[in-house]
């Protein structure tokens, strides 16, 4: 999306120009982003069952579709499901992310693909079985402009891989 802002010209309406576009990180940058957001994406998997050090890791406004396709809005939504599920059976669901690719939309947001593994230590009466072993992940992430905030996940997506 390329801002706009609106310059009087004497006589005549305003008109809509181009507002300038965002500096192009320079290779370091980069570099330092990509470690970040691949940290930040570990951490989720490494802490998904500890929501004080998981839930950080989220923005405030964050959407979240977990593997069973329940859509989650927002970080306090996201805590109480997840107090829910470690509360159940699904705390012995856990799971392992393969990253595979991380593309920058803008230099403030990325776009991560992953391959999640799912690990179902649950026993057959405790629930009905996953839909599979592994799933397709998908993050956006984005960083912030706040001190000490960096990057994190305002998107999260899990679709089954059916066999």
């Amino acid at each position: 999306m390329t801002d706009t802002h609106t310059t009087p010209t004497p006589g005549t309406e305003a008109v809509a120009t181009p507002g300038p576009a965002p500096a192009t990180p320079d290779a370091t940058t980069r570099e330092a982003d990509l470690a970040a957001i691949r940290r930040v994406v570990s951490d989720a998997s490494t802490h998904q069952s500890d929501p004080e050090r998981f839930l950080p890791l989220y923005t405030p406004d964050a959407s979240v579709v977990n593997f069973g396709g329940r859509r989650v809005l927002g970080r306090d939504a996201l805590e109480q499901a997840m107090h829910a599920a470690l509360a159940s059976p699904l705390a012995k669901v856990l799971t392992t992310v393969e990253i595979l690719d991380v593309r920058f939309v803008r230099p403030d947001v990325a776009v991560v693909v992953s391959v999640k593994h799912v690990s179902d230590e649950r026993e057959e009466s405790e629930g009905k079985p996953l839909p599979g072993t592994s799933g397709s992940l998908t993050h956006v992430l984005e960083k912030s402009g706040e001190p000490d905030t960096g990057w994190r996940i305002t998107h999260s997506q899990t679709t089954p891989i059916l066999s």
